[in-house]
């Protein structure tokens, strides 16, 4: 079913509605919350918030087509709210709780090394990059979203993420990569 379809019976008290529409996109959800919480646990606590949040707020919704955008910024929020309730910064992976790769092989949600690398790396930027590539290139989001997310603006977002990636680049090889896409030059 389309999502304008789902949201308007969602707005009219039908919760089956919303968990499909929450159901279709568990995985994003649920990757987007671990990157910020950093353990399974705090992740799928900040989800059942944004869950109930969804059910309070779906009301306020006014383009039905932006649910999922407008969803996620929930769970952000929600993310940094129960971060800033535990009084510690948005952690890339916490030593103290076991990583990904120590659930087992069938979870859906295992990392691979590279990905695994790769948060290595974004651990040395500061944390509005780190969030900003994260969002951008983990999640796939648009500038504006992620601008609407994070309540920077969208230049602020766009400068987030190139300077970051300059540090990435140079963390990694410096000039051997020439454009954004990481295209090999003269190796």
């Amino acid at each position: 079913m389309r999502v304008s379809h789902l949201v308007k019976q969602a707005k009219k008290g039908n919760k089956e509605a919303l968990l499909q529409l929450i159901m279709a996109d568990k995985d994003a959800y649920y990757r987007l919350a671990y990157t910020y919480m950093g353990n399974e646990h705090d992740a799928m606590d900040a989800m059942e918030d944004m869950i109930v949040a969804l059910y309070e707020k779906i009301e306020q919704l006014q383009n039905s087509e932006a649910f999922y955008s407008w969803s996620k910024t929930i769970l952000v929020n929600r993310c940094k709210t129960l971060l800033r309730k535990k009084d510690r910064f948005v952690p890339l992976e916490d030593e103290q709780e076991p990583s990904l790769n120590a659930f087992t092989d069938n979870n859906p949600y295992r990392e691979t090394e590279s990905e695994m690398d790769m948060q290595v790396l974004l651990s040395h930027l500061n944390a509005q990059q780190r969030e900003a590539i994260e969002l951008r290139y983990v999640h796939d989001l648009p500038y504006q979203t992620i601008a609407d997310m994070t309540g920077a603006p969208l230049g602020t977002i766009k400068s987030r993420i190139s300077q970051g990636m300059q540090k990435l680049k140079l963390m990694i090889g410096g000039d051997r990569y020439d454009n954004d896409r990481g295209e090999v030059t003269g190796a």
